[in-house]
């Protein structure tokens, strides 16, 4: 569990803290109801989404224990018997690479639920889970999941609010949403040969990631406006929130979707592993992506065609399918 506590200091409001790139926003989601301040922090949210397209949040409403419960299971899975794990490793046919992948960077995609989700309406999103037999892991993984959905709504309507439309407006784009979550399992690297990076430079491709990351050393990076990397530090009882290239497209270039990477532990601590818990939202998949009314006008005409979300997210999965079969597993999608 994260305990690092990065030095920060409230602006004037008191709604954001600020540690260099990113900004630290207090959700205000564990407090009563004050339309005022929620007005605030949405514009907080919305200038973050125009400079670092990150953000870190706390006030989100999301149990300890749901992030504890998922942790200690994911941590039991992938320390645990090998067999478990082969029990719901992925078939390497499914290009959604649903279950465990045997790899030195072990991850779990068996969470999407889009088999479930979908009931076969839109082909290509119905591939099934693989679930592994522990006892309690699939429970854990739905509680985390579960909250993650209902942060990521929460975050969508401040999305809204600062981009001055109604605040339920992306509402019926995401009540069948098509979320992946992935479970990271970062392995000790105790003699081995590699170069710095756990993960390779890329951005996402959905809508916003909400991340939960332990305090291990070694984590994540993001690029600034000048092409430096600098550290998203872990925050006692915080997600990391980033924007996708969905969102990029949705407000017409306006919102940042950051290049990012996860970056290995320095050598004295290569003993050390690590845990991330990745919740990818995407919208429905026959929703369509189409320039927000908002964000265009007769200067600044729509930058992309429409496109619905299911098959921007099917195109985009199978470039990264492509690239695992070519071995680059950890290829930027």
């Amino acid at each position: 569990m994260p305990t690092t506590e990065p030095a920060v200091q409230p602006d004037a409001d008191g709604i954001t803290l600020l540690h260099g790139y990113v900004p630290v926003i207090d959700l205000g989601l564990e407090e009563p109801a004050d339309p005022q301040r929620r007005a605030a922090v949405a514009q907080a949210v919305r200038k973050a989404c125009e400079t670092s397209g990150f953000l870190v949040v706390v006030g989100h409403g999301v149990p300890e224990a749901t992030v504890t419960g998922l942790y200690d299971a994911a941590g039991a899975f992938f320390r645990g018997p090998a067999e478990v794990r082969e029990q719901a490793a992925n078939d390497f046919e499914d290009p959604l690479q649903h279950g465990w992948s045997a790899n030195d960077r072990m991850q779990l995609f068996g969470g999407s639920l889009l088999g479930e989700r979908t009931e076969g309406r839109f082909p290509g999103l119905d591939s099934p889970n693989r679930w592994p037999g522990q006892p309690g892991f699939r429970d854990a993984f739905l509680a985390y999941y579960e909250a993650a959905t209902g942060l990521s709504r929460e975050i969508m309507r401040l999305f809204a609010l600062g981009l001055e439309l109604p605040e339920t407006w992306f509402d019926d784009k995401f009540d069948r949403h098509m979320t992946p979550m992935m479970v990271n399992y970062y392995p000790p690297r105790t003699g081995v040969v590699h170069d710095k990076l756990r993960n390779s430079p890329h951005t996402d491709f959905g809508s916003l990631t909400v991340l939960y990351q332990d305090d291990a050393p070694g984590g994540l990076q993001v690029r600034d406006q000048r092409g430096q990397w600098l550290d998203v530090p872990p925050l006692a009882g915080s997600f990391v929130v980033n924007l996708g290239r969905l969102m990029t497209r949705w407000t017409n270039d306006r919102w940042a979707s950051t290049v990012h990477r996860v970056v290995n532990p320095p050598a004295e601590q290569e003993h050390l592993d690590r845990i991330s818990i990745a919740f990818f939202y995407q919208a429905n998949p026959d929703a369509e992506i189409a320039c927000i009314p908002t964000c265009t006008g007769p200067d600044d005409p729509p930058h992309h065609p429409p496109v619905r979300s299911g098959d921007y997210f099917l195109s985009k999965s199978r470039r990264a399918y492509v690239l695992r079969s070519m071995g680059r597993l950890d290829a930027a999608p």
